[in-house]
């Protein structure tokens, strides 16, 4: 790789040295392989999302005159890269100090380790830099085969539709009960109504044809017959959310757009848990990094030059959330907390503010929950269980929107229900619509039926029918979405690129 500097000796001194800090701190972590890169290489490897080897297309190449240009205007700089893989890959920028260097490797011990025990980066594929040469290779082959610009215009079509998974799927089975309704465990007495298709009454047996009539039970069993024979004609049985697996299965697409489709899909996936964790993964890198350099590994003279970059990373501009200053206020927050013993039944019903502010047991479990909280949670939980008044306030959180009066983007609220509904809303399958699929065979018409789960939050309609024309080019038929809009229930199709609309009921 040009731009490729080898690893000098001093700084493999300095790797020991760090790493030894953190694994005496309780932090644990792959085997951590260490690149030194010029700036323009720096900027190469991090258009392809940290991996040296991606598939060929233009939108790796415009991610990096993106960061060329900022860091060239001096308006960004990557100090550092890690990749979730094991060993893990992390990349140094050459003409960093040594007191940036140390602190990077301290940064990165924490990311591995997180890569390591958190549960939602469990499934991913430690392999992944082979999983990406792999991708690229299969790309070149269909490209050679087929056309550059056929192949890339595919791929076009499928970075469109990328954010259309199921992040939870690896972690939970979406698995319904059984075509007859039932989950599989015994019935109970008919009598009683809970071994029949039909829900019954409790009755002593006497009065059972007054409170449960026969012609009554019939009707409803047939009724039941009618459901149970339109659920078997649906296609899918259940609406599915994963919607690049239901194009895979089922779209009418050549082998090698398959391929592509596949690739796509089993990138966005390996993506997925860093989206998830953003904050948490920022903050316990930052928080470790902070520990180490201040407590084991900066010299006197080194540590006003660490407190002035490591400022520089958790300066919050106005308006905008600052991953790594939330994150790692949120765990040092939660460590004060169980060091003090500030949780719990009778801390909850505590009502007097006097006796909680000079809370202290002296419990020193800080460090503990603040590992456990590492190994369980992704941003929702994490924010959901641990944001909590005080540390709003604390923090001065404040929730801000678009003023239609003004022009201008404003704060709205600093009441602390507001603030943290809108962050839990914001990060919510990362900010983006719940998307499913509802039927494949419209009206025995084989169109695609979509319908977007509303939270609230109405769909860019831009961005929604632009969706719409790259599942088109998939899918080959019409496709149809079922939102709401302004609380009316809307239905967009689009045939051949042309998008119609028309009011349609939406489901309660």
């Amino acid at each position: 790789m040009a731009g490729l500097r080898r690893f000098p000796a001093y700084l493999r001194d300095r790797q020991e040295e760090i790493e030894g800090h953190a694994r005496a701190y309780g932090l644990d972590f792959f085997p951590i392989i260490y690149e030194v890169l010029d700036y323009k290489t720096m900027n190469e490897v991090a258009a392809y999302g940290g991996f040296p080897t991606r598939y060929p297309h233009w939108r790796f190449g415009m991610d990096y005159e993106q960061l060329a240009k900022g860091y060239e205007w001096g308006l960004q700089k990557i100090y550092e890269m890690v990749i979730n893989t094991n060993p893990a890959y992390a990349y140094l920028l050459e003409g960093n100090s040594l007191v940036d260097q140390k602190t990077v490797m301290g940064h990165v011990c924490a990311h591995v380790d997180f890569f390591k025990n958190n549960y939602y980066f469990s499934k991913t594929n430690r392999k992944m830099i082979d999983g990406m040469a792999n991708h690229a290779a299969l790309v070149r082959r269909h490209m050679a085969r087929h056309g550059q610009d056929v192949v890339e215009d595919f791929i076009d079509t499928c970075l469109s539709l990328e954010n259309l998974i199921d992040p939870m799927s690896p972690y939970i089975s979406r698995v319904a009960p059984g075509r007859d309704g039932r989950d599989g465990r015994d019935g109970g007495d008919a009598e009683d109504g809970e071994g029949d298709d039909v829900p019954r009454l409790r009755a002593k047996q006497y009065m059972d044809k007054f409170i449960n009539p026969p012609e009554y039970l019939e009707a409803q069993k047939k009724k039941k017959d009618e459901e149970k024979k339109r659920a078997r004609r649906r296609f899918p049985e259940e609406p599915q959310r994963d919607v690049l697996q239901f194009l895979i299965q089922h779209a009418p697409v050549e082998p090698w757009q398959r391929d592509i489709l596949e690739i796509v899909r089993n990138e966005a996936y390996y993506f997925a848990p860093q989206a998830m964790t953003k904050i948490m993964n920022e903050g316990w890198a930052t928080y470790w990094h902070s520990t180490i350099m201040t407590q084991r590994a900066a010299s006197a003279a080194e540590i006003i030059d660490y407190a002035d970059a490591t400022a520089g990373v958790l300066a919050t501009a106005p308006g905008r959330l600052n991953p790594y200053k939330l994150g790692v206020e949120l765990f040092r927050y939660i460590e004060q907390r169980w060091n003090k013993g500030q949780f719990g039944k009778e801390w909850e019903e505590c009502d007097s503010l006097d006796a909680k502010r000079d809370w202290d047991r002296r419990l020193g479990l800080g460090r503990r929950k603040i590992f456990e909280v590492r190994r369980l949670h992704n941003d929702i939980t994490f924010l959901d269980e641990f944001f909590t008044l005080e540390f709003c306030v604390e923090q001065r959180f404040y929730s801000f929107g678009y003023s239609e009066r003004s022009g201008s983007w404003e704060i709205q609220s600093r009441e602390f229900k507001k603030v943290k509904e809108q962050m839990l809303r914001m990060l919510t399958n990362r900010g983006q619509p719940f998307i499913y699929v509802e039927d494949g065979n419209l009206e025995n018409r084989a169109e695609l039926l979509l319908r977007h789960a509303h939270d609230g939050t109405d769909l860019d309609l831009a961005q929604a029918k632009d969706t719409l024309r790259s599942l088109h080019k998939v899918w080959t038929r019409p496709v149809s979405l079922l939102t709401r809009v302004e609380g009316k229930g809307k239905l967009y199709r689009c045939d051949d690129g042309n998008i119609t609309e028309k009011s349609a009921e939406y489901p309660a």
